[in-house]
């Protein structure tokens, strides 16, 4: 069904994808070894891009707001 041109075609895209998200990594690989070591989330979000975040955040809470005592 499909011609051989199509399928190295498919092969070559497939590598340099490859090669990209090897280059992702490379570059990347010093903070996301700093994030994940201090239990960070990691979320890539494009070419040599990241999102850190501490989880921590989650567990913050607005405080409550303490009424002023009139003397």
């Amino acid at each position: 069904m499909y011609s051989q041109g199509t399928k190295g075609l498919g092969r070559i895209k497939s590598r340099l994808l490859e090669h990209i998200a090897w280059a992702d990594r490379e570059i990347c690989w010093e903070p996301d070894e700093f994030a994940m070591r201090r239990g960070w989330t990691v979320t890539r979000t494009g070419f040599g891009a990241r999102r850190y975040r501490d989880p921590r955040f989650d567990q913050l809470r607005i405080a409550l707001k303490v009424p002023e005592e009139v003397s």
